[in-house]
């Protein structure tokens, strides 16, 4: 058995010795720089939220963690901004704050996760003058919301905050140098639905932050439009988002398969595809095309729901028009009926406000507009046959089975305090053209129209029979040219029960007035 000389355990003994006291410098280096860069002790991490924040940060209780991961565990985290008032809720405030590292990650501060457990973050409606600045240089690979709600201050007194229930929010990659991607789960307040978006943010302009990018797609589901007065549906929409915070172009498609005008009978389906502009410094939408097609009817849109410069809250702003849409589709949204009363190719165009008022949905909007339907037929047979009857006296004609006729509608109307005032308003049919002007009450659906019916034929021929030889002698007051008759006319009563007739009074009659009255209500009989 062969032994080693005593030169090669002296050469052993050194070496060991040399790795123990490498060892041991090692360590004590790493406990040196863990000591003073230990990030996970409740001043550094309050400071290190200060600075990522820019508030104040305060936490009740706090407890550090050290195996098998580095981090610490605070509990009754809250972030002020200051100066603040005490009566004002708290920027944020998490109900416990988790956060897990890596020993290399506290040399290179990198942070593995930090898990957020009921957060409430408050935005207050008038924001400092403070600029807002993040200055942290940790990493955070992932931060986890779960259970958070996001509450926007209201400018309007004694208005509760918009709340959103977030259900997860995740991020990755805080504090690098690409953007920070995102997945949300939330409710939306108004209208109630929900909605799951991911996305990418940033990098962060410190000294702009609202020209900081995002993009993303979106899904928005279950939206109950019941919220809203005057309406009612379940919405779905989908659509993607990109740009800077102050400019975020929206592009998507929204479905309401059961829209509905509560005053209405009718459900619809209802379909958009659009393009707007978001403002998320102000909330403030601008659409740059909408598209909304219900039954065979196309409807364009474009305006915004912005604040104006000196007003309380958001004025709905809007250019609408149809070319060749159906004008049965129009009134199906509105009536109570089976059936729309006219059937026919309508064309429209019109500038519609609604104010942010605390009215009533015909109360406040105002609307000003050209419209006409072409082509137009009634869709109950005694109306039409009124209509096909007074075409075929209107020319001359004795037939007692007049061929049916389609009717020319148009005219202007300007819309203002549930009152529809129309001008330039003509029904023309062959052989008669009425022109009128005057008032419907969206309200009380009260009809004043009042104008005069242009004819080919005299009054007298109008008529057949002995009462022919009445109209004969009323026929001198009528004549506007060698041939043909001009006749006063006024629709009056309401929507649904209108009165039809001669427009002779006004103030007081003269002899000549009462008579054709007289003449008049006799041939009624």
């Amino acid at each position: 058995m062969a032994i080693a000389p005593p030169s090669l355990h002296l050469d052993r003994k050194h070496l060991r010795l040399r790795l123990a006291l490498t060892v041991a410098v090692v360590a004590t280096v790493v406990g040196i720089v863990l000591g003073v860069r230990w990030p996970f002790r409740e001043s550094a991490v309050i400071q290190s939220l200060q600075d990522a924040s820019s508030s104040q940060v305060t936490i009740r209780n706090f407890r550090g963690v050290y195996f098998p991961h580095p981090g610490c565990v605070a509990e009754q985290v809250t972030f002020r901004r200051e100066p603040s008032d005490p009566d004002t809720p708290p920027l944020i405030s998490v109900r416990k704050l988790t956060v897990e590292g890596s020993f290399l990650g506290v040399i290179t501060k990198h942070v593995t996760l930090i898990r957020a457990d009921g957060m409430d973050v408050f935005i207050p409606a008038q924001s400092t003058n403070r600029r807002f600045r993040a200055s942290s240089n940790v990493i955070v690979d992932n931060l986890t919301v779960n259970g958070a709600t996001l509450q926007f201050g209201s400018r309007t007194p004694d208005k509760p905050p918009t709340k959103f229930a977030i259900h997860d929010f995740t991020f990755r990659n805080i504090g690098g140098r690409g953007p920070i991607l995102f997945h949300a789960k939330l409710s939306n307040p108004e209208p109630p639905g929900e909605i799951d978006t991911n996305g990418r943010f940033g990098p962060w302009k410190t000294g702009d932050p609202f020209q900081s990018p995002v993009s993303g797609d979106y899904s928005f589901q279950h939206a109950d439009l019941g919220v809203f007065k005057g309406i009612a549906g379940i919405l779905s929409s989908t659509g993607k988002f990109q740009g800077v915070l102050k400019r975020i172009a929206v592009q998507g498609t929204t479905d309401t398969p059961d829209f509905k005008v509560t005053s209405s009978s009718h459900h619809v389906r209802l379909k958009t595809q659009f393009k707007a502009f978001v403002n998320a410094s102000t909330g403030d939408v601008f659409l740059d095309e909408v598209d909304s097609g219900f039954g065979r009817t196309t409807i364009l849109t474009a305006g915004s729901i912005a604040h104006q410069a000196g007003q309380k809250g958001r004025f709905t702003e809007l250019n609408m028009q149809a070319k060749d849409g159906r004008i049965q589709d129009l009134f199906e949204l509105f009536i109570k009926e089976s059936r729309s009363p006219i059937a026919g190719v309508t064309s429209f165009r019109a500038h519609v406000l609604l104010p942010p008022k605390k009215h009533p949905f015909f109360k406040k909007v105002q609307l000003n507009g050209d419209f006409g339907i072409q082509a137009g037929e009634f869709t109950k047979s005694i109306t039409q046959q009124n209509v096909d009857k007074l075409s075929a006296e209107s020319r001359g004609q004795k037939d007692d089975n007049p061929e049916t006729v389609l009717s020319n509608l148009k005219g202007h109307v300007e819309l203002e305090d549930g009152i529809a005032t129309f001008s330039n308003l003509s029904f023309g049919v062959p052989g008669a053209l009425a022109q009128m002007q005057g008032t419907y009450d969206l309200i009380s659906e009260k009809v004043d129209l009042h104008g005069t019916l242009k004819m080919d034929a005299a009054v007298s021929h109008t008529a057949h029979g002995p009462k022919a030889l009445l109209f004969k002698l009323v026929d001198p007051f009528f004549k506007r040219k060698p041939r043909g008759s001009e006749v006063p006319v006024k629709i009056t009563g309401t929507y649904r029960h209108p009165s039809f007739g001669l427009d002779l009074g006004g103030g007081k009659k003269n002899r000549n007035a009462k008579e054709l009255e007289r003449l008049y209500q006799s041939r009624k009989k």
